[in-house]
């Protein structure tokens, strides 16, 4: 452990010795922020990336609020809502809310986002969040309707979260391609949040401003530090170096072993929280990716009786990280345990690699994206029963394209459903025939949608349970664990670590 440590201070000394490309800290009011992810779009919707997740909470704002401690909803942008009957919502809007660019907000910015974003063509990421809705309508200045295709259970939590509002007008303002089609990832970053986008540089960093022009009297509180700055950094001991010598102030996913370290250093504190992302293998069930091993079931229980996620918890995620079982976090609305399991047990697994024809194993690539060494972890449990593995590892975009286009038959991802906390932003994703699914079988689908789409809370459940069981019965998605953060940060830094894993740092504040 202490030659470790030496060798983690050589290397803060050696970072020392450059120029950091941002000031850092309480003497300069600001609060520099780092992860390994590339950003290449820093608006809602149009990327999932978990800090874009981030970035939104701080620069946009959404019509309802949920506290993070209570799970609770409260008016943000709009002040009140009521159904009207069991797919209408009136919402009123409140009124003295300025955009970043100055301009006010009404209705007519919520009716310009919902239909754009609940569009067939809008181009967003995880349409699930959106296409529950059929229009939004004007009512007067501040106050809007909004229609549901059908029935939706999880209305108020998707407006609670995902859906940020944009001003009205902004969406005719994205560049087009050379077909003349509309980059809607183009649009001017405007919000109404507490911060504002002062600076964009793709792929490296976002420098955000406290809005001084944000309002007051709601739930959001304006912010303590004047100046929040996301870094790319994509070398986790730069950015533990980083850290040590005042070049960043707050860095997460940190290796269990490093914050292990990182506690024995009185500038550093280092905080572990759950969160509500849920490592998974996929497998191709469908044969979207053609003929693969994978296509016959007894290879994908193979798989899941061939890895010991619960050591793989202990010995590299630690913390509060937990196994799970079924295809959805344990918190969310509909998510249950009670779902057919598989225990580590790599004699079995090789008996029914032997039963599928493959007695001595066979090659696959697996693709990932994040944590390289929770997935060779896995790669060594099933290098042991004879599934040699050959790992693609690449940015989180251009794999969840292949995944998209159905040419990744073996995949190790995560998914932390921008912290909604119901199944439909989970499951509903990944086994309703969509773009995600390998799935792709058809009770599973119907059970979902009828669940999406049912108001009786009990009703809800009992569909939902049947979903769950029948997908861990085809084993075509093996979920691993729910992922535990280490946090590292200035220990001069008043920070608490919420359990959705969405950091406001609108609510941090120098000591």
């Amino acid at each position: 452990m202490r030659m470790v440590l030496h060798a983690v201070l050589a290397a803060a000394a050696a970072v020392a010795g450059a120029a950091s490309p941002a000031l850092a800290g309480k003497d300069n009011d600001s609060l520099v922020w780092a992860t390994d992810k590339e950003v290449n779009v820093a608006l809602p919707y149009y990327n999932n990336l978990r800090e874009t997740v981030i970035t939104t909470a701080n620069v946009w704002d959404t019509l309802i609020y949920r506290d993070p401690e209570t799970f609770e909803y409260r008016p943000l942008l709009a002040t009140s809502w009521k159904w009207a009957d069991d797919r209408t919502l009136e919402l009123e809007l409140r009124k003295g809310v300025k955009f970043h660019d100055g301009s006010g907000f009404d209705a007519d910015d919520v009716v310009s986002t919902l239909n754009h974003v609940s569009a067939p063509d809008s181009g967003v990421l995880s349409k699930n969040y959106s296409d529950w809705i059929e229009k939004a309508e004007k009512i007067d200045d501040y106050k809007v309707r909004i229609v549901a295709k059908e029935p939706f259970p999880a209305a108020l939590e998707m407006l609670s979260l995902p859906l940020a509002m944009l001003p009205d007008g902004i969406w005719a303002k994205a560049r087009k391609d050379a077909t003349g089609k509309p980059d809607y990832g183009t649009i001017p970053m405007i919000g109404t949040g507490p911060y504002r986008i002062a600076e964009f540089v793709p792929s490296q960093t976002i420098r955000m401003e406290r809005f001084d022009g944000y309002f007051e009297g709601g739930p959001k509180p304006k912010p303590k530090i004047k100046t929040l700055v996301f870094r790319t950094i994509t070398d986790k001991e730069t950015q533990v170096a980083e850290l040590i010598t005042g070049g960043v102030d707050w860095i997460w996913d940190v290796p269990k072993d490093r914050a292990e370290e990182l506690q024995q250093m009185p500038s550093v504190k280092v905080v572990n929280a759950d969160t509500m992302r849920v490592s998974y293998i996929g497998m191709d069930a469908a044969g979207r990716a053609g003929k693969t091993p994978f296509n016959d079931i007894r290879v994908r229980k193979a798989v899941a009786h061939a890895i010991d996620r619960a050591a793989i918890v202990k010995t590299l995620v630690g913390g509060d990280a937990r196994v799970v079982n079924a295809p959805c976090y344990p918190s969310q609305v509909g998510c249950t345990d009670d779902v057919p399991k598989y225990a580590y047990d790599p004699v079995k697994a090789k008996a029914l690699l032997a039963e599928a024809g493959y007695p001595d194993g066979f090659d696959t690539d697996i693709y990932a994206y994040r944590e390289r060494h929770y997935t060779e972890a896995a790669m060594g449990y099933l290098r042991a029963v004879g599934i040699r593995t050959n790992l693609k590892f690449m940015q989180f975009q251009a794999l969840r394209q292949l995944v998209w286009e159905g040419k990744t038959p073996f995949f190790h991802m995560t998914w932390g459903s921008s912290s909604v906390n119901d199944i439909s932003a989970f499951t509903s994703l990944f086994f309703e025939g969509g773009r995600d699914d390998y799935c792709r079988d058809e009770q599973v689908i119907a059970w979902m949608n009828e669940g999406d789409t049912t108001v009786d809370p009990d009703k809800r459940k009992a569909l939902y349970q049947k979903a769950l069981s029948r997908i861990m019965e085809l084993a075509c998605w093996l979920p691993m664990f729910t992922y535990s953060k280490y946090y590292a940060f200035n220990a001069a830094l008043d920070f608490t670590p919420p359990p959705d894993e969405i950091p406001r740092f609108y609510r941090a504040s120098w000591k």
